[in-house]
């Protein structure tokens, strides 16, 4: 598929990029990516995707705009208060790049159509606000040996990382999925302390929505180092930055089943 001069001219500035280049920008023009959740992660993940020329990307939310979500939720406007959620980022995102197919499912994840939505993905951007839900999608690309790439804010910290347990490290050891990093939800989720209760800051979600988005660049294009097998942990207070090694966790319930054909 050959860049049109139109595309030539949108996209230059990753074409200059040696890491990138005119077969990466295909690349991304070809990729299928799906975006759980299109709140204060999903609207800047989704922005900086379509603005990078990722062909297709599938919306899901159920939610509609509240006057509340426009501190953190950037491709919404006052206007869009009482629409659906992925209408109104459909709209935006189209009006950026018409390159870019918007594909909306109104609806939440839950462990009946999980599959057949992450089937139809070649990569999946977590950025829900609930555990429940990360669970799902989780095992969902678990089970579909889809990349998963997951962000979560708190009150100004936040992190990212990326999964692929079907793979091996160096010494032979599977590579951790989500449930490694978080084996059960926090009490505080029971409690209802979330960013609801708790607040958080606007800026910190476009900071990781757009370290999602960067991450979801690079695994398309094979650009850098995956950050698979870590998690990348930013401290918006201290303005400090820091990526540890995620452990394989042996008690994993979902441990070998990717590897077993």
């Amino acid at each position: 598929m050959a860049l049109t001069p139109t595309q030539l001219d949108r996209y230059k500035r990753h074409i200059l990029l040696k890491e990138i280049g005119g077969a990466g920008q295909q690349a991304l023009l070809r990729a299928r990516v799906l975006i759980v959740g299109m709140g204060g992660l999903g609207n800047p993940l989704a922005q900086y995707l379509a603005a990078a020329g990722v062909g297709t990307l599938g919306l899901v939310d159920d939610d509609c705009v509240d006057l509340s979500n426009l501190q953190r939720q950037i491709l919404f406007e006052t206007q869009d208060i009482g629409a659906r959620k992925v209408d109104a980022a459909a709209a935006r995102l189209k009006a950026l790049n018409p390159d870019v197919e918007i594909i909306c499912h109104p609806q939440r994840v839950d462990a009946q159509n999980a599959g057949e939505l992450v089937g139809q993905y070649d990569l999946i951007a977590d950025g829900c606000d609930n555990f429940a839900t990360r669970y799902i999608t989780n095992d969902a690309c678990f089970h579909a040996r889809k990349t998963l790439v997951s962000g979560a804010v708190g009150q100004f910290d936040g992190q990212v990382a990326t999964f692929k347990p079907w793979l091996r490290d160096d010494e032979n050891v599977p590579l951790p999925c989500y449930r490694s990093l978080v084996p059960s939800p926090p009490d505080a989720e029971d409690d209802g302390e979330n960013c609801a209760t708790l607040g958080t800051v606007g800026a910190l979600a476009g900071i990781i929505g757009a370290l999602q988005a960067l991450e979801i660049i690079k695994e398309i294009t094979g650009s850098g180092e995956s950050l698979a097998g870590k998690v990348l942990i930013f401290d918006g207070l201290q303005a400090r930055a820091r990526t540890v090694k995620l452990a394989w966790d042996p008690a994993n319930p979902l441990n070998g089943t990717p590897n077993e054909g």
